[in-house]
């Protein structure tokens, strides 16, 4: 069996977090720390398991159990990536904004939680395309 198999959705992956790194650069938003942060386009989730997903399919057989397995892992780290965590970042959001209404002798008690954790359905398919792009030409 092929090592690209293995390599390819961590290519993927830091791919996806360089293209943050650059469009954040390009907003004057430039932080390293964005390179291993979640949420943002375009989704390196996506990316990676697009990417496995693509790489099974084209050296098992897209009828192939193995393909079968990535692609419901893909699906799953997908839905999860735009839905459940989209919605921990609202939630990081209104907790953020309750802490400041506190006293500051309060406020300092509490952690600024993580607002930018999901994904939007737009940087989800960015992540796919991405992958699917990245696994092809690997």
């Amino acid at each position: 069996m092929s090592y690209t198999i293995i390599l390819t959705p961590f290519i993927a992956l830091i791919m996806a977090q360089l293209i943050k790194v650059i469009l954040d650069s390009i907003k004057g938003e430039f932080s390293w720390k964005n390179f291993n942060s979640y949420g943002g386009f375009p989704s390196s989730h996506s990316a990676m398991v697009a990417a496995l997903a693509t790489k099974v399919g084209l050296q098992t057989g897209f009828a192939s159990i193995y393909f079968a397995m990535a692609l419901v892992l893909a699906f799953l780290i997908i839905r999860d990536a735009v839905g459940l965590r989209q919605m921990l970042g609202k939630h990081g959001q209104v907790l953020n904004m309750l802490v400041k209404d506190l006293p500051d002798y309060k406020e300092d008690k509490y952690p600024f939680l993580e607002e930018r954790l999901g994904h939007t359905y737009l940087q989800a398919l960015a992540g796919i395309i991405l992958g699917i792009i990245v696994a092809l030409f690997i």
